[in-house]
């Protein structure tokens, strides 16, 4: 493989801070003039093609066998090869099964996302026109190399990122790097040490476009170190664990340890009994097979898949199933302003007077000079076109002075029924600059000192309330003035502004409330100026504590950026990279982070947050690195969706507390019993379908419902309240496990098989019966269980309790109980049930 070394140092400051002429040493060009033929194919050989492609991407088979490493799975394959051994093929192939679905679920869904670096190969120029040996030649954009001097003009797809040798009114488009549609003025010079890419003025990046003028560039970076291949780098780079992954693993994590502990248990009983070692090892291993949730990860794909159907009703489509559960988890939601919060459309919104009064004249004047003037219409243009209430009406174009980079204004001289106006718009700063009157209430004065300062104050106020301003200002013209010069542009009367906005989506200030009043805490993140993002943050009722810059994010470690982060809600002028620290530093603060974004510039912070965002109307990159897609311009569907996210994980969390704290109960009265009683408490037989019951039972899970207040705040895997509820209710078992031991030994005289029948009875009964305890915090009398999981649940137990009267359970060992201790059982079972009701309701109370 040929390296890929650049001809650049890493240690250098960017390529467009300090001199031109330090910038061709560092690229090894004698001249600006291009590079020879030979000397770019010899650079190509080294630094590689112009391509944001990566290379060395792992096998598909290496990342699907990756995904066994999961130590909840691990004990779900030794449960299945501990079921295959003990003849068990059933249960073992419905274990494998499950494994190999989940497993491949994740892997597909991986696997999409390295496939969103592979979008951005789009926004590349095929062609490029060059210098190569003195003069101008097209080539595959692909084969660009630093040193090259690259031809831009308007309409150019920018190939590479290079600094500018020459320029004449150039604007380019950088929504790529930034996420904004305002065109962004560019010319050489120099940039100051520490200037972001999007603040660059002398440099033009690859993917970007020149909506207008014409430019000479020395390119300095190619392929995957340029801007927009560090976004391609990061897509590569492995997903960081979301917070549904990290907890399942510390959830198998925390069962494989108790399954050893539990064998290891088991068979020093044995040894220490002078038990058969056989018989003891497959009962100990049946007690491990059932402790472990083996439809835990069918549980929690029913529940997440039923969540992301009733979300697609919603028209929002699910990319990654485990999204759902991040979703309602969600403490932190980080957002991007153009586009996901705002319109991205260019509005006008004001057009004023210099007093600050409504003015239909200056929106006259602007529409007359937008209309008429040649060349390509900025955005600002076709937000004053927009307005249909404004015609030519009778007037006609004589001249034009057009827009140039120096002025930064564009004139139009008009004409109707023989009057004659020469029209100007442009920046503020340099249209007032040739002012010398002002227009207030129809009629021109005097443009003195104070009233100068009171038009500046008013600009200045527009554009701290976040506006893109233009000035207006005419003059009157001989009727038989022909030709405008620039020397005409003088003595002109300031009619006013016409203020530019990027109104807020109507849906979003009531969906942001909502979520914040659902314990979700919304940061915006944009690569806009402070000001726009200040004044988009008070329309939507956002109420900023704290605002970071980009440069200040850049110099903090990432200790630091924890700190800071947690108490910011508004960071501007931040870079791709630059978002992405933000949230990794906000989820290493313990809180689980989503992002809504839909540009190019937002898919490395969609692809690093535990749940990426995106919108209908996105770019391909930003749909594919996204888990969610809205596909209704409404943000209300997000706040839906996270209660649907709560929903979902409420009836995984059922399973949860109902399969621990059942499972392990069962589980320790048999490892106690097996050291006390002289046979087995159940055979391993009895033990596994006990388990499948007891799975069946639960299967309808997915369809029950949750308590209303388990939607209202966002909900996480708490292990720790895991464990204390299985500890405890698991012990209450045991203790009623230990009373019907009692009453078929004592007041039965139980031989092992009634023994053995009388406690299948009894423990599955209770163990099936108590999710209608569990499933609410309310109790039992609160709230209607699904049909589907009082229909599977009673289900489950008749079987139970009918089976060892039919000759299929003499098969399992079984042999028919007698009436008398049919009443003991329910009695036991009943009094299990009560005691489950307080104790529970007291845990609840206790540790929520």
């Amino acid at each position: 493989m040929k390296s890929r070394r650049s001809v650049t140092h890493g240690d250098e400051p960017p390529a467009w801070c300090g001199t031109q002429q330090a910038l061709l040493s560092r690229l090894a060009c004698a001249t600006a003039a291009g590079l020879s033929g030979a000397e770019a194919r010899e650079r190509l050989a080294r630094v590689g093609p112009n391509t944001t492609e990566q290379r060395g991407r792992r096998p598909a088979w290496l990342e699907f066998l990756g995904r066994f490493a999961n130590p909840l799975v691990l004990v779900l394959l030794v449960a299945s090869g501990v079921s295959f051994l003990t003849h068990d093929l059933t249960s073992s192939f419905i274990i494998a099964s499950i494994v190999l679905l989940s497993v491949t679920l994740d892997f597909v869904q991986e696997r999409r996302a390295g496939n969103a670096a592979e979008r951005l190969r789009g926004s590349v120029a095929l062609k490029a026109r060059v210098v190569r040996d003195g003069s101008a030649r097209e080539v595959p954009a692909r084969e660009l190399v630093p040193g090259d001097v690259v031809l831009l003009e308007a309409g150019s797809l920018v190939p590479a990122d290079a600094r500018l040798l020459e320029a004449r009114d150039l604007f380019l488009n950088q929504a790529l790097l930034t996420g904004e549609p305002y065109p962004v003025e560019k010319q050489p010079g120099e940039s100051p040490p520490g200037t972001e890419p999007s603040e660059a003025r002398n440099a033009v990046f690859m993917g970007t476009s020149v909506i207008s003028g014409t430019a000479r560039a020395l390119v300095f970076a190619t392929g995957t170190r340029t801007a927009v291949g560090g976004i391609a780098r990061s897509l590569m780079e492995p997903v960081p664990s979301t917070a549904f992954e990290r907890d399942t693993r510390h959830f198998g994590l925390m069962l494989m340890r108790l399954t050893v502990l539990l064998v290891l248990f088991v068979l020093l009983a044995a040894l220490y009994g002078h038990r058969p070692l056989l018989e003891s090892f497959l009962f100990a291993v049946a007690l491990a097979v059932g402790l472990t949730p083996e439809l835990l990860p069918m549980v929690v794909s029913v529940t997440l898949a039923r969540g992301a159907m009733r979300m697609a009703a919603r028209q929002v489509i699910v990319k990654r199933l485990s999204a759902v559960h991040d979703l309602g988890s969600m403490d932190v939601l980080c957002t991007d302003k153009t586009g996901t919060l705002t319109e991205a459309r260019i509005h006008l919104e004001r057009h004023e007077d210099a007093s600050g009064q409504e003015s239909a004249q200056v929106l006259r004047w602007a529409w007359l000079n937008s209309h008429f003037e040649s060349g390509l219409r900025s955005p600002m243009d076709e937000a004053i076109l927009a307005h249909q209430e404004v015609d030519a009406d009778g007037w006609s174009k004589v001249d034009e002075v057009p827009f140039d980079f120096e002025r930064r204004r564009v004139s139009v001289l008009l004409e109707r029924e023989g009057r004659r106006v020469l029209v100007v718009k442009g920046a503020p700063e340099d249209v007032l600059a040739c002012c010398t009157f002002y227009e207030e209430d129809g009629v021109p004065r005097a443009l003195d000192a104070e009233a100068r300062g009171q038009v500046r104050a008013r600009f200045e106020a527009l554009s701290e309330e976040g506006f893109r301003v233009l000035s207006v200002a005419w003059r009157e013209e001989p009727p038989d003035m022909k030709v405008a010069h620039l020397g005409d542009e003088a003595a002109l009367v300031f009619a006013g502004f016409a203020a530019f906005l990027d109104p807020p989506k109507q849906s979003a200030r009531p969906a942001l409330e909502a979520l914040m009043r659902a314990g979700v805490k919304v940061k915006v993140v944009t690569g806009d100026n402070e000001r726009v993002a200040r004044h988009v943050c008070r329309e939507l009722g956002l109420e900023v504590e704290g605002v970071m810059m980009g440069a200040e994010v850049g110099t903090l470690d990432d200790h630091s950026l924890q700190v800071r982060a947690e108490r910011t809600t508004l960071f501007a002028r931040v870079s791709p990279g630059q978002k992405s620290r933000v949230i990794r530093a906000l989820r290493r603060q313990g809180h689980v982070v989503g992002y809504l974004g839909d540009g190019i510039n937002d898919a490395p912070s969609l692809h690093t947050a535990d749940v990426g965002i995106s919108v209908a109307g996105a770019v391909d990159v930003a749909r594919e690195a996204a888990d969610l897609l809205l596909l209704r311009q409404d943000l209300a569907v997000l706040y839906e969706g996270v209660l649907e996210g709560r929903r979902s994980f409420g009836n995984v969390m059922k399973y949860i507390r109902m399969g621990t704290s059942s499972n392990f109960g069962n589980m320790l009265s048999m490892a106690g019993a097996s050291v006390l009683l002289p046979f087995l408490p159940m055979r391993p037989i009895q033990i596994l379908l006990n388990n499948l019951l007891y799975d069946v039972s639960e299967l309808a899970i997915p369809l029950d419902e949750v308590d209303p207040e388990q939607l209202e705040r966002p909900t996480r895997w708490d292990l720790r309240f895991v464990r204390l509820f299985m500890g405890v209710l698991g012990t209450l078992s045991s203790l009623f496990d230990a009373a019907t031991f009692g009453v078929l030994l004592l007041f039965f005289h139980a031989g092992a098989a009634l023994f053995q029948t009388g406690w299948f009875m009894e423990s599955l009964t209770t163990q099936v019966l108590v999710i209608f305890i569990i499933r609410t915090r309310r109790g039992p009398l609160h709230g209607r269980p699904s049909r589907w999981l009082v229909a599977s649940s009673l289900g489950a137990a008749v079987v139970a309790n009918v089976l060892p009267f039919t000759p299929l359970g003499a098969w399992f060992g079984f042999v028919a109980p007698p009436p008398a201790l049919l009443g003991a059982l329910a009695l036991l079972v009943v009094g299990y049930l009560l005691s489950a009701t307080l104790v529970t309701r007291w845990f609840f109370r206790r540790y929520g």
